[in-house]
This record gives structure tokens, sequence and C-alpha cells, in this order.
């Protein structure tokens, strides 16, 4: 009866996909609803490919995800992802619609499965997906009306793996380097860099003592909230060391070394960030799991990219545009976000629309992950400007003002398209839009700051002509 059901559901979530097509409905994930609310264990009836590996992780697993499924697509592979579908359940058996045949087998069509996931789905998803590899890019503060802490995140997780999953885990995250700590595991890290402290500077600090006997953490070296390597000197409990560990990091020369084994190997960057270096290492370690030599990764690598939709920089006129994103209602995210801006050398005038367009008219979080992001970094004086935007730019502005930049500097208007055109546009700044995480969102203010960029650069000529 259970195969039957499985089998139904499996026909009509496919029959769903041309009826989306044909009514002009995107519905990316409607498959996958369709499959579960008929077969609630279609996940366990469906075929699996031969290697299936999933990645999750409060920040960073749509980036290592996405940069997995490219490389291994590069390389000839057949991969099946979620990346166009939603990272819970529905757009997880999404994927598997769409990549098994009428039998429910992935096996013949499929390769490997690349799957982002939700860490709070994995209670639901991890029991029936088996994944024979687990990445976890980190785990830290995010929203708290869904995850409330990282260390009840790392919970779930524990107790949904299955114990043959092998999991690939940050080294240098105290809190996910200890999930499901009697499952087989490797790890991932980066040695110490200029700059790393041995104090907490940031607000948010979520390994503050020992996990085992609540004794106080000392830091050999902390690179900014929780992370870094750590040791109790009451019960001996450390952070791991790395199986893969990045070491010599230039950021102005995009390179770095890959140490395994005591062998060193040359890497390019595929980004100036020091999250995105985390995530390009995690993506190194899974592809030496599948089996991957260093030289055929580096070659992929460097043709690689962060989504642009992540991040991306471009001159427009006389101005450098950067778009980054900044995870609303996630303090750690924004937190790196404004720390990345801070750093980067010379004048900046700052957008601010960390909004979530698709839930601004029912929003019911609070405001408190403001208070716990580190706004105080805008208050440089090399920030020169920072607009305001959305139905949270007045809760932007009087957290600015309470982390001391100047009100001059500091500009409010609600509508988005509106507040572009309170940007200075001073020659000699650039441009910073920091934006959630829509594609579409990003997409019509970058069209817009692209034509007052041309405009302003068009008036100087003409300034300079006369």
């Amino acid at each position: 009866m259970g195969k039957l059901r499985f089998l139904l559901a499996l026909w009509l979530a496919k029959l769903s996909v041309p009826v989306l097509k044909l009514t002009h409905h995107n519905g990316s994930n409607f498959p996958g609803i369709v499959a579960i609310r008929l077969c609630p264990d279609f996940l366990r009836y469906v075929g699996r490919p031969k290697t299936v590996v999933a990645v999750t992780g409060t920040n960073g697993k749509t980036t290592v995800s996405n940069l997995l499924s490219d490389l291994l697509e590069a390389d000839g592979q057949r991969v099946m992802s979620n990346r166009s579908g939603s990272n819970m359940i529905f757009g997880i058996s999404a994927a598997y619609v769409l990549n098994s045949d009428l039998l429910g087998r992935a096996g013949g069509k499929v390769d490997v499965a690349i799957l982002e996931v939700d860490e709070r789905s994995s209670l639901k998803v991890h029991p029936d997906l088996k994944p024979d590899y687990l990445v976890v890019t980190n785990l830290c503060r995010d929203s708290t009306m869904r995850h409330a802490h990282p260390d009840f995140m790392k919970g779930i997780i524990t107790r949904a793996l299955p114990k043959e999953t092998k999991l690939i885990l940050n080294a240098d995250d105290m809190i996910s380097c200890d999930i499901a700590p009697e499952n087989p595991r490797v790890t991932y890290g980066i040695d110490r860099m200029p700059g790393d402290t041995v104090e907490c500077v940031n607000l948010l600090n979520d390994r503050p003592v020992c996990p085992r006997c609540c004794g106080k953490l000392e830091y050999v070296y902390r690179r900014y909230h929780h992370f870094g390597k750590a040791v109790c000197r009451d019960c001996g409990f450390s952070s791991p060391e790395s199986t893969y560990l990045a070491r010599q990091v230039d950021t102005a020369q995009r390179t770095m070394v890959l140490t395994e084994d005591g062998e060193d190997h040359p890497y390019r960057l595929v980004s100036d960030s020091v999250f995105n270096i985390y995530n390009m290492v995690a993506v190194i370690a899974a592809l030496r799991q599948l089996g991957w030599s260093h030289e055929k990764i580096r070659g992929y690598m460097d043709k690689a990219a962060v989504l642009s939709t992540r991040y991306q920089e471009c001159d427009i006129g006389n101005y450098h545009v950067v778009s980054h994103l900044a995870k609303g209602l996630n303090a750690f995210a924004t937190s790196r976000t404004f720390q990345y801006v801070a750093d980067r050398p010379g004048r900046k005038e700052l957008f601010l629309m960390i909004n979530d367009l698709s839930c601004e008219h029912n929003w019911s979080e609070n405001v408190c992950w403001l208070y716990d992001s580190d706004f105080e970094l805008l208050a440089r004086d090399e920030i020169t400007q920072v607009v305001c935007t959305g139905l949270r730019g007045i809760d932007y502005k009087l957290r600015l003002l309470l982390a001391g930049v100047p009100e001059d500097r500091v500009f409010y208007e609600e509508n988005d398209l509106k507040a572009l055109d309170l940007l200075h546009f001073t020659p000699g700044d650039d441009i910073y839009l920091l934006h959630d995480v829509e594609d579409y969102q990003t997409e019509r203010l970058m069209n817009r700051i692209t034509e007052l960029a041309n405009e302003h650069s068009a008036k100087e000529g003409e300034r300079h002509e006369n």
C-alpha cells in the first residue's frame, strides 16, 4: 500500500510540472508539495543517486552547495540539486520528483545529489534522505522566531543524522564542530590570520564557556564571535585540528595554501571575504572526500566565483559599485558584511535594504537582532553616508545613531527606489548596496543605481569640460 501511495504521489507530482508551465506559474517547489502531501514519507521510498551530499548551516550553505554543484557539473557529472527550489522538505522532494523516472529511480539519471538543507528541517529530511556526507558551514545566532540558539540547532541536527553519515565540519566554529560526536568526520579551518585577537570584540559570543564543564574557554586566537581556536584549561576540551587547513591566506593577492597530511597545495581565492574563504575551504574538503585530487579541484576552482546574487562588484561610470548580501534577521551575517565593508579601503556610501520584501506586510519578527549586530563598525569616518530604507528603515536609523554614527550621515526614506536618490554619489566614493536574499530585489535596485551612477558621471564630465 505504501509503495502504491508513493507511485501515485510521484506521478501526480510529475504531472504538476507541465501544468505549471502551461499556466505560467513558477512554483519551483510545488511538485514537492504535491508529493509530500500525498505521501508524507516520500523521501523514504524514492530512489537515490550513488552519492548524496547534504549541505547545512546558518550561513553559507547556498554558496557552498551551488559551488559544489557548479564544479561537479563542469566536470561532466549529472548533478541533482535544489538550487531552484527551497531548502526544506518540499524543495528537496521537488528535486527528486524532477530527477526520477516513473518508478521513482534517480540512479539512472543522476550521478550525485548536492542538496541544501535548512537546519530546522533536518528532523524531517535526514532520516529518510540518509546523506553519505553532511557539510556543515557553521552554526550561529539566527532568527529568534525560528532558530532560538545555535546549540539548540546543533541538537536538532545531531538527533536527525543517521550514524553512517560522514561529517565535514568547520573546526574553527566551536559549536558546529561538536555535532554528532559519534559520527565519522573530517574538519576544515583557517590558520591564524593578521587581525585575529584572543578576546571577543563582537556583540555576539555564543560559546563563552566550555560545553563540557562550563569552565572558561581560552582562545589561542579568535577570528570573530565564537570562531577561532580555543581550549578549556579545566577539562582539556579544545577545538579539533583541521584535516584541511587554509594557511598563508593573502586576501590582497587572492592566494592561499591548503595543507592536508603535511603537504601544501596552492589555491587562488574565489573571494577576499574571510567568510567566503571558509565556504571555499568547505567545498575543497567535500571534493577531496569525493575523491578529487587537489590539482583537479584547483583547475576548476580557478574559474569559479561566488554567486552574483550574494556578491558582485563593477565599475559604472566614475563609480565602483558593490552589492553584498547582508541577511536580515541574522545578526552574525549582518555583522560579517559590515566588517567586510568597513575594512575595505576608500570612502564609501552605504545603502541599507536588509528587508525581505515577501514578508514585509506580515512581519512578526521583533528587532532584537539589530542590537546583536555590530552596527558600530559603520561609525568610521571613511563611511561618509548611510541611507536606510524599507519598513524597518527607521529602526536601522535609530540603531546607527546609537552605534555612534553622526546624524548628518544617516538618511531615511521608506520607498527603496526613492531612497536611492538620497545617495550623494560624491566623486571618489564607492557605492555599497547591502541587501537581503531576494534576487529580484537586488536586480531592480542595481538597475536604478546604474542609472544614477551614469547620470552623476555625465554631470561630472560636463563640469570638467566647462
